[in-house]
């Protein structure tokens, strides 16, 4: 399909997937996207509520985001909607603006993402060191369990403070109100998300998880055929699991824990009423600083999850900037309909690939799985315990954090471990904002310090009216101080000094770097010499010739 040519940026990953597409591809995108929308559920309504949104709030978000991430995206197989990292973004924008100004910054995150994919500047993300994505990404995790603690505990906290130390402090006066049923619940709902994949571990073709070890054993007793029984449970999904049969256990046993529908009072089945923000240009100039979270934080995680996908499946690899411009269509329009920030998700696009998702067309079908499941059993949600959900995202947060680098600091430089544990600590401390921020101040410092540091200037002979030297590396703004020896040496030299630079070895030259070339010439100049460079390489010389400086000296 060729679309217009004001449109020719513009091309979703569903058209080429489309071509050839076939009945057994059909089939296995719809078990995927069935399956995938199944475990989305649950995550969908945690996410929102540990936000501080309403349940249906993360549910849309994962309907109608999903569906348009799916259906304009770069991927093939990514599954998009809420994501576990917005969780202290949307909840801090909440606490300090309210949540229309939310919808706002997530509108205008929404516009930025779209500009970046559009300006093909996908590949600048990748530009964000792996320290300072692994620092926040640590950082986040630590935050989504924290707030966890209250549901877990069954505290009685009306409003859950933003930042850490308040949420420590709110903790802390509030143990008098701990409820050992809902840590019960949390507990048994972590462990078993925890064991479920082990339980039911296979290799291809053979058993070999403690479950398929039983039943062999039984089989062996009695000859009972068990083992296609094991795989079908096998393939429920482990939230799907801990959701159905933890809330039909407190149902039964009338524990009393919160649950969503003493909380929020249920989940409507009606579809979700289109609104208007009311935007204006003071709020927006207000809301900028997280809105650029919002948007960073976005790309970065979902070309993340689609650079996994790829790795994992096999496909052609995904367009960043066509992503970009979904997720920005996406963010763009889910604010309209109450909903939060989206992006790629790595457990849910892992789980459809898994599942055996060939294409896009997946994702499609999960987002209307979804809908079926909202529309028909939206009523049964409000028994679901928040302990439950506390449970599954303490799950979600343990497996979000890379908590091996900690471990394996010594091997890194200095450089990466300030990085990763000033943004690390930074996340956890003040805000995503703040470390991202000063994440990638610190990065640019420590990068021309390291950079400047490659900078050489070695003296390579003199005589009695000439002296040669060699400059090896970059010669750029954060390394002009490193030809002041040279300077020092022909302000003390005799009259009619041959200077000759041999610059075989200079890779590039920025404007710094040639005014103080330009400042080494007149100061030669001024005493009768000559400024003679040699072996220029291209970058250097063109920069030398554009700005007329190669006609003022004598090249070799």
């Amino acid at each position: 399909m060729n679309l217009p040519a004001y449109l020719a940026p513009f091309r979703p990953r569903i058209l080429s997937a489309l071509r050839g597409y076939t009945r057994e591809r059909f089939g296995k995108d719809l078990g995927a996207g069935m399956t995938v929308g199944i475990v989305a559920l649950p995550l969908a309504m945690a996410f929102a509520i540990a936000s501080g949104l309403s349940p249906q709030a993360g549910i849309w978000t994962a309907i109608i985001a999903g569906g348009l991430i799916a259906l304009l995206g770069g991927s093939a197989v990514q599954i998009g909607g809420p994501a576990g990292a917005f969780i202290v973004i949307v909840y801090g924008i909440v606490e300090q603006y309210g949540l229309p100004n939310l919808l706002i910054s997530t509108a205008c995150a929404g516009v930025l993402l779209f500009l970046l994919g559009f300006l093909k500047m996908g590949t600048l993300v990748r530009y964000v060191p792996v320290s300072i994505v692994v620092g926040f990404t640590n950082g986040i995790a630590v935050l989504i369990a924290l707030s966890q603690l209250k549901d877990l505990l069954g505290l009685q906290i009306a409003k859950m403070p933003a930042d850490f130390f308040s949420q420590i402090k709110a903790l802390a006066t509030h143990m008098d109100s701990f409820n050992a049923s809902a840590l019960g619940l949390g507990v048994v709902c972590f462990l078993g998300l925890v064991l479920w994949p082990q339980l039911f571990a296979t290799q291809p073709g053979a058993g070999n998880g403690l479950a398929a070890r039983l039943i062999k054993r039984v089989q062996v007793v009695e000859g009972l055929q068990l083992m296609g029984a094991t795989r079908v449970v096998s393939r429920v999904p482990g939230p799907v699991v801990a959701l159905i049969t933890l809330t039909a256990f407190a149902w039964l046993l009338s524990l009393p824990v919160e649950t969503i529908g003493s909380r929020f009072g249920g989940i409507p089945r009606s579809l979700p009423a289109f609104a208007l923000p009311d935007f204006s240009w003071d709020t927006v100039r207000l809301l900028l600083p997280p809105t650029l979270t919002i948007a960073v934080l976005g790309a970065v995680e979902s070309l993340l999850c689609a650079r996994v996908a790829d790795q994992m499946s096999g496909l052609p690899k995904h367009d960043p900037n066509q992503e970009l411009m979904a997720q920005g269509v996406a963010n763009f329009v889910v604010p309209f309909f109450g909903g939060m920030p989206a992006t790629g998700t790595i457990a849910r696009t892992v789980t459809n690939l898994r599942a055996g998702a060939t294409s896009p067309v997946a994702g499609l079908v999960h987002a209307l799985m979804l809908v079926g499941v909202v529309l028909i059993a939206a009523p049964l949600a409000a028994h679901v315990p928040l302990a439950v959900l506390a449970g599954l995202l303490l799950h979600v947060a343990w497996n979000m954090g890379e908590w091996r680098e900690f471990a394996h600091l010594h091997q890194y430089s200095n450089h990466y471990r300030l990085l990763m544990l000033g943004t690390f600590f930074l996340t956890v401390v003040f805000d995503l904002t703040v470390a991202l921020q000063v994440g990638m101040l610190l990065a640019c410092v420590l990068f021309v310090q390291r950079m400047s540091s490659l900078f050489r200037v070695v003296e390579t002979g003199r005589t009695d009216d000439s002296i040669h030297f060699q400059l090896y590396g970059s010669l750029f703004f954060g390394a002009v101080a490193k030809i002041d020896p040279v300077l020092s040496v022909v302000e003390s030299a005799p009259q009619g000094l041959l200077v000759r630079l041999d610059a075989q070895s200079l890779q590039s030259l920025d404007a710094s770097g040639l005014d103080v070339l330009g400042q080494l010439h007149k100061a030669i100049v001024l005493r009768g010499g000559r400024l003679v460079i040699s072996g220029l390489n291209a970058q250097p010389r063109a920069v030398m010739a554009r700005s007329g400086f190669l006609a003022k000296v004598e090249e070799l």
